[in-house]
């Protein structure tokens, strides 16, 4: 038996997608445990791209049953579409893909007040993607959300609709462009079509699954940064990103839980506003953005572009309690001549080595870095460690020693076998005569 959890440790975009596919090929079940369609999971199999939105990226591994837990919040009309396009690309959903019947739903509604909301000055927006997740959210945490249960039971479904276009109304105006109430309710009828054979109890499963013996991953979206209590609070998402919302988020408890992998960029990205310390500006922000394809797969907008933080990652390490780290990209940093890894932060005349909290603070920080030759050889077709330049090695050793957490698995390339396991920590390696 094992429950593995997979976490973004940066600000999302970490390549998350494919690590979870990598590892599906060793478990029976996949749960994905919050954020909705403004997350953006790309897997390359073979000459075939798939991204994935809403399903699990388990989807692929054709044996492995797929669940979307309740905390996650869905759009009806995403669901389907991606659904669809899987199947078109030869992928078997139909029996393997269930919901939480205690998910809540994505209303027209909800995208229209994201839409207010991002209208105003720049300085005052979050930078979020507009597929209505944070009304979404609101409105459950308030209490009048619409649930898969509730959109199955027809006069519950109506009364929800009803009394959420009344405070929709209340908030935007009566000259608010919004989709006619009948339209809603006939949109519902047929989102209850597609969901009724997917809805189950996803707690239940899941722990079945466990109690089972079965091998279980658990998937986030977005990253540590942006989570709603543990990220850089306001620019944050609307939901638990961090490892204790896996638990919440399919309902499991934490006794449950034998790993926590972190996976962070050989760099950092960021998309959106709020504070990012180690971001470049110019040409060589320019260069990593090109170099590592860095636009928004949900929305196409250009990701601000830093160096590796270890001020970040210790902790993300802290708050998920993450037993091992995922470095992706790798191969992005092949032709950089030099590479730096942001130590410290500098605000005012302090020093520190911890996510301050204060908004303010963290707007001050100046990074404090170390500098590492560049190895400006391909790592692409690396497959063992050894493979690996020496350079790129001494970096990612440096990575582990300032994170305090063992690199178990380095991505240096976007197919599904380009990466470089490792096992055992060559210095742990050495020192048992190995």
């Amino acid at each position: 038996m094992s429950c593995r959890v997979v976490v973004g440790a940066q600000w999302g975009d970490e390549g998350k997608g494919k690590i979870v596919d990598l590892l599906s090929e060793e478990a029976d079940v996949v749960a994905r445990y919050q954020g909705g369609p403004n997350a953006g999971h790309t897997v390359v199999v073979g000459d075939q791209t798939f991204i994935l939105h809403l399903i699990p990226s388990g989807i692929l591994r054709p044996n492995t049953l797929c669940y979307i837990g309740n905390g996650v919040v869905v759009d009806c009309d995403a669901l389907r579409q991606e659904r669809e396009k899987l199947i078109q690309q030869g992928i078997r959903v139909d029996g393997r893909l269930f919901v939480s019947l205690s998910a809540h739903l994505i209303l027209s509604d909800h995208r229209a007040i994201e839409r207010l909301t991002e209208a105003g000055p720049e300085r005052a927006r979050i930078g979020t993607t507009g597929r209505g997740i944070g009304p979404a959210y609101t409105d459950k945490a308030g209490r009048v959300g619409l649930r898969v249960a509730d959109l199955l039971d027809p006069e519950i479904r109506e009364e929800r609709v009803r009394r959420l276009r009344e405070r929709t109304l209340k908030l935007l105006g009566s000259d608010a462009n919004l989709e006619p109430l009948e339209a809603v309710l006939a949109r519902c009828a047929k989102d209850d079509e597609l969901l009724r054979s997917m809805a189950v109890n996803v707690s239940h499963a899941v722990d079945a699954a466990i109690r089972g013996g079965k091998r279980v991953l658990l998937e986030g979206a977005q990253g540590t940064h942006l989570d709603l209590d543990h990220g850089t609070y306001p620019y944050v998402t609307s939901s638990s990103a961090v490892a204790g919302g896996a638990c919440t988020g399919v309902g499991i408890g934490p006794t449950k839980i034998t790993d926590v992998i972190g996976v962070a960029k050989a760099y950092a990205t960021r998309v959106g506003n709020g504070p990012f310390p180690s971001e470049l500006e110019g040409d060589l922000a320019e260069r990593l953005r090109e170099e590592g394809k860095e636009y928004g797969v949900t929305t196409g907008r250009p990701r601000r572009c830093g160096w590796f933080d270890v001020v970040a990652i210790r902790h993300a390490v802290r708050v998920n309690g993450l037993t091992q780290l995922v470095i992706t990209k790798l191969d992005v940093l092949d032709k950089m001549p030099e590479i730096k890894i942001v130590v410290e932060y500098e605000i005012g005349k302090r020093r520190v080595s911890e996510m301050p909290e204060s908004l303010a603070e963290l707007n001050a920080a100046r990074p404090i870095s170390e500098g590492f030759s560049g190895w400006s050889a391909p790592t692409s077709s690396a497959r063992q460690w050894d493979d690996l330049p020496r350079e790129a090695r001494r970096y990612l050793d440096r990575l582990e020693e300032l994170a305090g957490v063992p690199v178990r698995l380095v991505s240096v390339g976007s197919g599904r076998d380009e990466n470089v396991r490792r096992h055992v920590n060559p210095r742990q390696a050495q020192a048992v005569g190995r």
